[in-house]
């Protein structure tokens, strides 16, 4: 039998952010999007950087979400990650001043900077905007 809904659990470093009874969710891989419904094949992917969503009912939820683990099964969906934030609790101004840091590094690269590094610090800048942009249009 096929389950009606998921229960959605995230949990990062420093806390447990979801634990909900949900529809969908679609969840950053580290090979692409994926989306989970109920009734899903058991899987263990790795996370990258994006942003995930959760629907409840015809109301989404959003997340930026950074490295970890998802594991999936038919009726629950675990997310382990390194970062995760709600878009209602990102801070703007904070990840603006990261983008801008982020980008002066890349424009003034040296031989000894470590490029990936940087990359990832305006990946993650960008993808937190971007999250906190869903907060704002609910709002």
């Amino acid at each position: 039998m096929i389950p009606s809904h998921i229960q959605l659990q995230i949990v990062s470093a420093d806390r447990s952010l979801v634990n909900e009874q949900v529809d969908e969710v679609e969840i950053p891989g580290s090979d692409g999007f994926f989306g989970v419904l109920p009734g899903h094949t058991p899987l263990l992917a790795v996370l990258g950087m994006g942003e995930l969503w959760y629907r409840q009912g015809q109301e989404k939820h959003y997340l930026s979400i950074a490295f970890g683990f998802a594991e999936v099964q038919p009726d629950r969906v675990t997310i382990l990650a390194q970062i995760a934030e709600k878009a209602d609790e990102i801070d703007v101004s904070r990840a603006e001043a990261a983008k801008k840091r982020a980008e002066e590094r890349l424009a003034q690269a040296t031989a000894d900077m470590d490029f990936e590094r940087a990359r990832i610090a305006l990946l993650k800048s960008l993808i937190r905007l971007q999250v906190s942009t869903r907060a704002r249009i609910r709002s």
